[in-house]
């Protein structure tokens, strides 16, 4: 039998790949004699959330497992006692910071929260901006903003109270007199704070509408939540109860977010060599900065 010269010089198309019952795969369109059949390029699988962002699940865990530690040594999960946060998790208070030395509670109290909703709330916000964070700062980039803006907030709240207080710790000697201060809000703050340097870089390889975007909404974020804070303090102050919100801490981790992202680029866009030099001395300019305010705070008086 003679070959029909209309059909196309080849046979018909192998069986997919994987294909559960052997049959074969989509036959390729009908192309003219002569020619070459280019296969689409196979897709990339995308890769979770959690491989993208490593380190914003990092500090979520991190935050939901001292939470789980704090509900099973029977701290309340709905209200819990600031003397327990004090005594025993790590809370902020000035008292114990500048009159006891306890400087490690300007670290810890960034991953310490009053009650699940308080949990809920910074672990929502930071989820949402650290996915946004991660692929502009890189892993290390995050946790650092995460510690040294969490820090900045913690010692400028530290410094607010005390002097809020002083008097009342002349008259007492009594850290207690200090309110305690916990949570991961003035680290969210000042992981906003970078973004919104970072997402102003021309850099970056997204339609710059798009990135404008992105970045009026986290301005957006900060200028809310600021507002809602104070005026949720300002009502307590009025009424004399209420909710406590720390608007120090979250003004001292905007503006130390602001402050680590200016001598930095963007990790998207940019040389590997360049930006991880940036990211240094974006770090060690930070630590200079907070090592002078501490020690500031050191010499108040007591």
């Amino acid at each position: 039998m003679g070959t029909d010269p209309n059909l196309p010089p080849y046979g018909p198309p192998s069986p997919g790949p994987g294909s559960a019952r052997g049959d074969y795969g989509a036959a390729p369109e009908i192309l003219p004699p002569g020619t070459e059949y280019t296969p689409p390029p196979p897709q990339r699988r995308r890769r979770p959330s959690w491989a993208i962002a490593p380190a914003t699940y990092v500090l979520i865990g991190i935050n939901c497992a001292v939470f789980i530690a704090m509900v099973l040594a029977r701290v309340s999960p709905l209200n819990p006692d600031p003397d327990q946060l004090l005594q025993h998790w790590g809370a902020n208070n000035a008292g114990s910071v500048l009159c006891l030395g306890e400087w490690w509670r300007i670290v810890t109290a960034m991953f310490v929260h009053v009650g699940i909703l308080h949990l809920a709330t910074n672990m929502w916000c930071l989820w949402n901006l650290g996915l946004l964070a991660e692929p502009l700062m890189g892993s290390w980039g995050v946790l650092s903003v995460y510690l040294l803006t969490g820090a900045a907030g913690n010692l400028l709240s530290t410094g607010r109270w005390f002097y809020a207080y002083y008097n009342d710790w002349l008259r007492y000697h009594d850290i207690h007199v200090f309110p305690a201060g916990a949570g991961a809000s003035g680290a969210v703050f000042g992981i906003a704070g970078a973004l919104i340097i970072l997402l102003k870089s021309r850099r970056l390889p997204v339609p710059v509408q798009e990135v404008q975007r992105l970045r009026r909404s986290v301005i957006y974020f900060a200028v809310i939540n600021l507002v809602i804070g104070g005026g949720i303090s300002f009502g307590t102050d009025v009424i004399g109860k209420g909710i406590h919100i720390d608007n120090m801490a979250h003004l001292g981790g905007v503006a130390c977010g602001l402050i680590f992202a200016m001598p930095m680029v963007p990790r998207l866009g940019a040389p590997r060599t360049l930006f991880d030099r940036r990211l240094r001395v974006a770090v060690f300019m930070t630590v200079i900065i907070l090592v002078l305010f501490g020690f500031y705070l050191a010499q108040l008086p007591k």
